[in-house]
């Protein structure tokens, strides 16, 4: 697995040229399909190795193949994935494209333009947090075992006890990643180590670390799945004995060292939130967004894309409060929106129970209507979660987790009911729809479903086109019903707004050298959100830089690419074929999306 890479997000654009002399067309169909096989089969291999390498990604995919260990996260694995990158690249330059047929030659060029970015980032490589406070090794671990690590017989406890075991060196490895980037002068700034040592020492905390009566997280995780065993009792107390050593001798070692280190380190951060202060940092802060969004677009004309946006849609916003026929500003609107109970669930385990129950019920219902907007249907289920109370404090407000390609573990929506103010009910249906149906369950699952498309496009993670299809999610339920209450259709409209925003802000603080408390004020200001929330989002733009910007450009081109094609096509436009275009060959950058796209109506119109 590339360090670099585990969450596969900086998947970018790369224009391919071939200086073949001969013209397309001019391969017989027998040669076109012996190239293309040939292509498609080293792609395979390829991702197979990938696979074998990465003992994680095996166990997200529901393998049980290495299951007692971790991916490799020395500092070494650089070196080695950079080689593999240019022997890639150097056979894929070999490749004859013009002799392979139209779809092997989209998955040429998207497999030649992740190669390449790899290479070219390589300069890069430290130029990121890997402990920080929203997706962090030091808590993504944990949640690892948690979350992937399924205990169904004896041999699964034992391997879940070697990874406990294995934690030691992996921390190891991280402590040194993270020396690594302070001698090329990437620190985070002060505020994320107080989130990172509170999550770290919460791992630490309670049976077999201390005399709590309460069980710590990992243990009490390994207790309830050996407790489900059909084995007997003396063996259950075996396996959780070994765990309890396992858990004291090395997880906890591992975790006082990692402490220590951050606790040092914090000592020489600086307040200075933009990646700016990084030497270079203009130059990188340029490429992240070039990856993240797939759009040449600079950080100047994103900036004033979310000012446009932030406009018009406090425009609409104003539509509703006629409709509601509320009295005062916007701003007034917005403290209405904020401090009103009606519009929150009590901070208990009720109201929390509530709000899970409720956001199935909205999932549920999206799902009768799919046959009015989608040919495709994914096959796996989607659950509805809280984020597990180890990690809640720091964790993002909403995210997804795909299924596994066996159809062992269904895709999940993990909602962070921590500070139910920062979960509103009037925004409840805009984000069941992001996170779920038709939003980020539809889209992620529907390709690894794909039996078209080789295996490495169907885990490619373009976070414009993913993200900007969990927002234009967030719209489409409109056009078939759902958003009855004008409050939930204000809250579409605040979590479009809170997008908008973040192009703003990302760009204001990487690039603009805003500070973290204007960012801060800048959400206080122009959304209706909760300060926690704001200040969370803040402190996500500085760990994560250009990431947040993805979601309103991909939302756009979607909406622009659909505006198009209708006046294009007029009454051939069918929004299900429309939908299959653009869900049916995995993730794509925005500007191969827009020439499929337009494809599709050049054969609808001939």
């Amino acid at each position: 697995m590339k360090l670099n890479n585990i969450y596969i997000l900086f998947l970018g654009l790369f224009i391919i040229s071939c200086g073949n002399d001969q013209k397309e067309g001019s391969y017989s169909a027998e040669e076109m399909e012996k190239t293309s096989n040939e292509l498609n089969t080293y792609f395979d291999k390829e991702f197979q190795k990938e696979v074998e390498e990465s003992p994680m990604m095996q166990t997200r995919f529901g393998m049980k193949t290495d299951y007692g260990k971790w991916d490799d996260f020395s500092n070494l694995k650089y070196a080695e994935d950079l080689e593999q990158a240019k022997e890639r690249l150097d056979y894929l330059d070999k490749v004859n494209v013009e002799a392979l047929d139209d779809e092997t030659k989209l998955s040429y060029e998207l497999y030649r333009r992740g190669v390449k970015n790899e290479i070219d980032d390589y300069k890069y490589r430290f130029y990121d947090y890997p402990v920080n406070q929203m997706h962090g090794y030091h808590a993504e671990l944990p949640a690892f075992l948690i979350n992937m690590h399924r205990i169904d017989s004896i041999p699964d406890a034992k391997a879940y006890i070697s990874r406990l075991v294995g934690m030691e060196k992996v921390m190891g490895d991280i402590i040194e990643q993270l020396k690594l980037r302070e001698q090329n002068g990437i620190v985070p700034p002060k505020f994320v180590f107080d989130r990172t040592l509170d999550a770290s020492r919460n791992i630490i905390k309670g049976k077999p670390f201390t005399k709590s009566a309460e069980a710590s997280t990992l243990m009490e995780d390994f207790n309830a799945k050996v407790e489900k065993l059909d084995i007997t009792k003396e063996q259950k107390t075996g396996l959780i004995s070994e765990a309890e050593t396992a858990l004291v001798d090395h997880v906890q070692p591992a975790y006082k060292n990692l402490v220590e280190f951050l606790a040092n380190q914090q000592q020489r951060a600086t307040e200075e939130a933009g990646v700016w202060k990084f030497p270079k940092g203009d130059e990188f802060y340029n490429n992240a967004l070039q990856r993240v969004t797939t759009t040449n677009l600079s950080a100047d004309e994103i900036h004033e894309i979310g000012l446009s946006e932030v406009a018009r849609i406090h425009g609409e916003m104003e539509k509703i409060m006629e409709e509601v026929a509320f009295e005062g500003s916007l701003q007034d609107f917005f403290e209405f929106m904020k401090t009103d109970e009606q519009f929150y669930y009590e901070n208990t385990d009720e109201g929390k129970a509530a709000y899970l129950k409720e956001a199935k019920n909205v999932i549920n219902g999206m799902k009768a209507k799919l046959p009015e907007l989608f040919n495709t249907m994914p096959e796996a289920d989607i659950v509805v979660k809280a984020v597990e109370p180890f990690r809640e404090k720091s964790a993002g407000k909403a995210f997804y987790q795909q299924p596994a390609i066996d159809g062992s573990r269904p895709g999940t929506y993990y909602a962070n009911l921590y500070d139910m103010k920062a979960m509103p009910k009037y925004e409840m249906e805009a984000l069941a729809y992001h996170e779920g149906i038709p939003g980020h369950h539809m889209q992620i699952a529907i390709a690894q479903e794909l039996d078209s498309i080789p295996e490495f496009r169907k885990f490619s993670f373009f976070t414009a086109y993913v993200e900007g299809w969990g927002l234009y999610s967030e719209y489409i339920p409109k056009e078939v019903g759902f958003y009855k209450d004008p409050y939930s259709d204000f809250g579409r409209l605040a979590m479009e707004l809170w997008r908008s925003c973040r192009l703003v802000v990302d760009t204001g603080i990487h690039s603009k050298k805003w500070t973290r408390q204007e960012g801060i004020d800048y959400y206080k200001k122009n959304t209706p959100a909760a300060e926690s929330a704001c200040v969370k989002m803040v402190e996500r733009h500085i760990v994560m830089p250009g990431q947040a910007t993805a979601y309103k450009i991909g939302m756009n081109k979607i909406l622009d690419l659909r505006e198009k094609a209708k006046k294009q096509l007029e009454d051939k436009f069918d929004i299900k074929e429309f939908h299959d275009v653009v869900l049916t060959d995995g993730a794509l950058p925005l500007t191969i999306l827009e020439s499929r796209v337009d494809s599709w109506v050049k054969s609808k119109n001939k």
